[in-house]
């Protein structure tokens, strides 16, 4: 009996992380063995009886090459081993296998070319991606097979041309995966022999010049992903893609428009070119494409009134992100009727008006970006989205100019948000207590406003906060103990969560997980006074401190040295004494350090940590001293004392020196009268 029943040895998995689902790669070895065992007499030929017991003796990390002996194995899945070595050619040119998974391990080197004179293989799937693969791909490999169907090379070190020989030895090839190589030069017109396939993926390497014209043949694509390369021209002709469900060019340099015959795409559900140079209007035929879910044109140069697209069309939007180009007019009404929206993201144009009531219609909105698109009426705007019970991320700022922050019985809801950003609005008045009823809030950013009073004690009730930024204000009192006791400052531990779409903190920063952003507490740029209370080495998980630019007096605390994950500490610009404490040369990761402008004393560090950072970072400090600031340290350095008591000293010691000038001139006068009686 041939061994075709036998099931796959292995459950694949998507990212490494899954590992722990796999079966140990012994496990798996044994169970094959024990299967070809139990088989009824004959199943199991002496020499694949004696390829496995080889492969178990082999078991120390790699692929034994034995494996490609089992002449009755037709899918051999090895994923998420933590395998290291080479693939052997012969499990590539196993005359047997039809599927090849060896997916998520640290398999190294390059692929190596079958001979030539190699007869034609059976394999259909190969999955090679998550591994440590580089070199070229090898040409003759792919002439030999022609069954190949599915070939997944991503997440490894892969150079040169992409790869394009099978496209004309498999005439069923459909699926080429390459994401995350480094391929490089223009996209090979080659790809149009491979008149079957039906998804092409390079995302994430270095191919340069424009979109073949051949390219756009492949009548049976469905997704065309080459996210983040370095692709130039227009998209005109991508539209002859009837069948496309997926484009994705983000991060390229393509210019041009959006064809109005972007239209006659019914099947299209992912359009996405966000950070190109793009230019001109959106074509009022995108609301023929009904059955787009997610549209990303974010980082563009497109301009022009959106009144022209009729959205209501649009029943199946989830996901609508317009930020950063050159849109006029009013957000159109019609944007409101995408009754599925979850993530709306209009920031960063020209539009103007308030904020329409019709928001309220979108129950499912969970993610909303409305940062610097001239809204006005701060109050209303809120009690607007306070409808919108789902909301999660609420980002507002660079709106509302010179307005007042609403007060505790104007604002009711939002008690699902985790993000809420209202910064750059130089809005006055106090932190509101309607903050401390956002009980899941994770990032509160309040900065650069004109808030006033002092911290309130309720923030400590926010169990979830771990990154709050409200500096440049003018805040005042000392820092309250209730900030030094928050939860979340204090642990690691941040539940992950996915936003629905990257929340951009500048062009090269974007975050797709709440996670990643790092445990930040800014207070500067305020007029807080007091001491910096011991308790702050109790936040451990703190990866920014920023206290610069206050009235905050006393001594560095002690305690400081805790704050092991500390990356920024910056306690410029108040009135801080005594010495730089020796412990904040535990912090290892900071790279970033600054005490500049206080009145601190004492020798600066000229070793560990601390002394990698220049002279600027301990500045205006006249008492410091150390080779860094060129003031020796000296023992004898003279004591800094007041003119009054130079001149004190000086008549002290002119008096001394007359009194003792005086009694010697008596001493030797009276020795001369005794000396002389006797001689």
């Amino acid at each position: 009996m041939a061994m075709k029943p036998m099931p796959r040895l292995l459950s694949s998995s998507s990212n490494r992380d899954n590992s722990r689902f796999c079966m140990p790669l012994f496990g798996q070895a044994l169970l094959l063995l024990l299967l070809c065992f139990v088989y009824r007499a004959g199943s199991c030929t002496e020499q694949e009886r004696e390829s496995l017991l080889q492969f178990l003796s082999g078991l120390e990390g790699s692929i034994s090459p034995s494996l490609g002996e089992l002449i009755g194995l037709l899918r051999m899945n090895l994923s998420c081993n933590s395998l290291s070595g080479g693939l052997p050619l012969e499990l590539v040119s196993s005359s047997s296998i039809v599927v090849l998974d060896v997916s998520f391990n640290y398999l190294t080197g390059g692929l190596s070319e079958l001979p030539s004179s190699t007869p034609d293989r059976p394999l259909q799937v190969l999955n090679i991606s998550s591994n440590l693969f580089t070199g070229n791909f090898p040409s003759t490999t792919w002439e030999r097979m022609n069954n190949l169907v599915v070939l997944n090379a991503s997440d490894n070190g892969f150079t040169g041309q992409m790869p394009t020989s099978f496209c004309a030895s498999a005439p069923s090839f459909a699926v080429l995966e390459l994401s995350y190589n480094q391929f490089s030069g223009r996209i090979p017109v080659g790809l149009s022999n491979c008149s079957k396939l039906t998804l092409l993926s390079a995302s994430y390497n270095n191919l340069t010049e424009t979109l073949p014209d051949e390219l756009f043949d492949l009548t049976s694509l469905k997704h065309l992903c080459f996210l983040r390369n370095q692709l130039e021209g227009s998209i005109k002709g991508i539209t002859k893609l009837k069948n496309l469900v997926t484009i994705d060019l983000e991060q390229n340099r393509l210019s041009g428009s959006i064809p109005n015959s972007i239209g006659q795409l019914k099947r299209l559900e992912k359009l996405h070119l966000a950070y190109n140079s793009m230019s001109g209007e959106l074509p009022s035929t995108v609301g023929n494409c009904r059955n787009l879910k997610n549209m990303n044109l974010g980082g563009n140069n497109f301009s022009g009134d959106l009144g022209n697209v009729n959205f209501s069309t649009l029943r199946n939007l989830q996901s609508l992100d317009l930020m950063s180009n050159n849109f006029t007019g009013t957000v159109p009404e019609s944007i409101y009727s995408c009754r599925n929206l979850s993530a709306l993201q209009l920031s960063n144009n020209s539009f103007h008006g308030q904020l329409s009531k019709k928001i309220r219609n979108l129950k499912c909105l969970s993610f909303v970006s409305l940062v610097d698109i001239s809204l006005t009426n701060i109050t209303g705007s809120l009690q607007i989205l306070q409808s919108c019970r789902n909301l999660t991320t609420l980002l507002t700022g660079y709106n509302f100019m010179h307005e007042t922050m609403p007060e505790d019985d104007e604002i009711y809801g939002f008690e699902n948000l985790r993000i809420f950003s209202l910064n750059d609005c130089s809005l006055s008045g106090k932190i509101p207590k309607w903050l401390s009823k956002l009980t899941n809030l994770e990032m509160l950013s309040l900065y650069n406003n004109q808030l006033n009073g002092a911290i309130p004690d309720w923030i400590s009730s926010l169990n979830y906060l771990f990154r709050i930024d409200i500096s440049n204000n003018s805040l005042s009192g000392e820092i309250p103990s209730a900030l030094v006791e928050m939860p979340m400052l204090k642990s690691d531990n941040v539940p992950p969560k996915v936003f629905e779409l990257p929340i951009c903190t500048g062009y090269a920063l974007q975050y797709r997980i709440n996670s990643a952003f790092p445990k930040v507490l800014n207070l500067g740029i305020n007029n807080f006074t007091g001491i910096i209370p011991n308790e702050i080495g109790q936040l451990k998980a703190l990866q920014l401190l920023n206290l610069s630019s206050n009235r905050l007096s006393g001594e560095i605390p002690e305690s400081t040295y805790k704050l092991t994950n500390l990356q920024v500490l910056d306690l410029s610009s108040n009135n801080l004494t005594g010495t730089i404490p020796d412990g904040l040369n535990k912090l290892h990761f900071l790279s970033a350090f600054n005490i500049s402008n206080n009145d601190l004393e004492g020798p600066a560090p000229n070793a560990g940590q601390l002394s990698t950072f220049p002279s600027t970072s301990f500045d205006g400090n006249p008492r410091l001293c150390g080779p860094m600031l060129a003031r020796h340290c000296g023992l004898a350095e003279t004591p800094f004392v007041s003119t009054k008591q130079n001149s004190d000293k000086v008549v002290s010691s002119f008096v001394f020196m007359i009194s003792f000038g005086a009694f010697f001139a008596v001493g030797v006068l009276y020795d001369q009268i005794v000396l002389s009686r006797f001689f």
